[in-house]
């Protein structure tokens, strides 16, 4: 139960003011029709998180214990670093839209935006870290759904309203906090 907590405590706060998450404002904003947005939204994030978390199982499988362990510690510092560089969206993400419908733009750039983001290599360091990646794809799905679809209904207003330095370094310090653990081996009673 530790994995799926923790990997929906540490998504929804990556989330937040991540490049999907404007996305979903952007979406939300254009088609004002929030149910085939989240639909789109939980299906995309179903398949990359599942990839994600079946490449972090993968992981765990064919790297010796130790090593692993070096590997992640170092992976969740570096995520710490990357969580508070800002992220931007690019216009031609949003492009698709006019071809495939709400459901099918939201779906296509939600899979593209996600894939080597934060979140999908998080998704992965967690799954190895774990090693139980459904757990973690499920934690890791929800907190996209936490951070994304009152993104969806409130659009702009809420972002204006969050303060994102203070969300992103409280995200930073979860994954060095992670990722010191796990390098000085501190959380082997803990699953780490």
């Amino acid at each position: 139960m530790e994995s799926f907590l923790v990997s929906t405590g540490v998504v929804t706060l990556a989330e937040i003011g991540d490049k999907t998450q404007l996305l979903a404002f952007l979406l939300a904003a254009r088609f004002k029709k929030p149910v085939p947005i989240i639909l789109g939204i939980l299906a995309a994030t179903l398949v990359n998180h599942g990839l994600a978390g079946a490449l972090g199982a993968w992981i765990t499988a064919m790297l010796a214990p130790e090593i692993l362990r070096w590997v992640l510690g170092v992976s969740f510092l570096g995520m710490a670093v990357w969580t508070l560089i800002p992220d931007e969206i690019e216009e031609e993400e949003t492009q698709v839209a006019k071809r495939f419908g709400v459901f099918g733009a939201t779906l296509v750039t939600f899979f593209l935006a996600e894939m080597g983001d934060k979140t999908q290599v998080a998704t992965v360091a967690m799954a190895a870290h774990y090693a139980t990646p459904i757990l973690v794809v499920a934690g890791t799905t929800l907190g996209m759904l936490i951070a994304d679809v009152p993104a969806v209904f409130i659009g702009d207003k809420l972002a204006a309203k969050i303060p994102m330095r203070p969300v992103h370094i409280t995200a930073a310090a979860l994954f060095a906090l992670l990722g010191g653990m796990t390098l000085l081996g501190l959380g082997k009673g803990l699953g780490f």
